[in-house]
């Protein structure tokens, strides 16, 4: 190993910020035919939801899902964990229940050793475990640049899945993990990142967002999403504006990784997350008080993030009881649909 160059050298972004921009991929989508009608097709692409939705019969909905990046870390372990987490993590936006994996990998065969391979897929195995679910294969191919993720297979109750266009004015928006993943793996990339953040931003993408999601359920939750490469305000506006409604944010409410405001401060700030901010801003009115650290935090291209859920009042105890963690940011609003007022 000790031969081996660092894992994110060979990656030309880290984690999910290595994904399409937000403005990328809606110029991609738009010009895609719309989807076959079939009404046991509960949930396709046109809302940006986390997840596809299939109806099997009355009662069993098939959730399916696929995710993959580039490495985030330079242990081959942690980098498997934290890509399972962050597939799993679309099935648990949805309400669902994970149930079965495929890995999809790309790898260098000829620069890096498949030993290294091997212990990517054992990390993925063992996040898989943990949540019940199991892989079953998948498949690979030679890349120069190596990626990593799963498509992931779950069960959900075809009257209980959790979509993004479900919020409704009045719900709290509770995030469930602190934001930062992406400004402290830019600069593990830029080799600035001190090894203890690093190692709590590795905690907090290998942690399941299973727990949260079983707590939404409980609550009553109208709506969630996961927070992944868009950034915190680039998820929360495609579920407002799949909700046809607008929010208020409290910048100061929303956790942040211990660490992350000042590598932020330090400028290691990702291309992704560079991307996010162009696409989302228009629709973001800042208050005077929200300084430019904070504005790029709440844009941060996150790998393995929380869910950010619009709650019913009422189901809030039974939230914050479950997900450990979880913290009310804002709250939605009658409105432009997709607009964002952070204060």
């Amino acid at each position: 190993m000790s031969a081996v160059r660092r894992l994110v050298s060979y990656s030309h972004g880290a984690g999910c910020g290595c994904k399409l921009g937000p403005a990328e991929l809606a110029t991609v989508i738009a010009r895609l035919a719309p989807a076959e009608a079939d009404a046991r097709l509960l949930v396709g692409y046109d809302t940006g939801d986390d997840a596809a939705v299939y109806r099997i019969d009355d009662a069993t909905a098939l959730v399916f899902t696929t995710d993959f990046f580039t490495p985030i870390v330079d242990d081959a372990r942690a980098w498997g964990r934290i890509a399972a987490a962050n597939a799993l993590s679309d099935v648990y936006a949805m309400g669902g229940r994970p149930l079965l994996c495929l890995n999809v990998t790309a790898w260098p065969r000829e620069s890096l050793p498949l030993e290294v391979l091997a212990e990517v897929l054992a990390g993925g195995a063992e996040v898989a475990r943990e949540a019940g679910a199991v892989v079953a294969g998948g498949h690979t191919i030679d890349d120069p640049e190596p990626k990593y993720g799963m498509a992931v297979a779950g069960l959900v109750h075809p009257d209980r899945v959790v979509t993004n266009a479900g919020a409704r004015p009045g719900d709290l928006l509770v995030l469930t993990k602190p934001l930062g993943t992406g400004v402290i793996a830019t600069a593990h990339k830029n080799d600035a990142a001190p090894p203890e953040v690093l190692e709590r931003a590795v905690r907090v993408m290998t942690a399941l967002n299973a727990s949260a999601s079983a707590a939404m359920i409980a609550a009553g939750a109208r709506a969630a999403t996961d927070v992944t490469g868009f950034g915190f305000l680039g998820h929360l506006g495609r579920m407002l504006e799949a909700s046809g409604v607008s929010a208020s944010i409290e910048a100061d409410a929303v956790p942040l990784i211990d660490g992350a405001r000042e590598l932020a401060e330090q400028g290691h700030i990702a291309g992704g997350t560079r991307r996010n901010r162009g696409y989302v801003e228009p629709r973001v009115r800042f208050g005077d008080g929200v300084d430019e650290t904070s504005r790029w935090l709440l844009f941060d291209a996150q790998t393995s993030g929380g869910l950010v859920i619009a709650c019913p009042p009422e189901g809030l105890d039974d939230l914050g009881a479950a997900a450990v963690g979880a913290a009310v940011v804002g709250a939605v609003e009658a409105g432009e649909a997709g607009a964002i007022d952070v204060r």
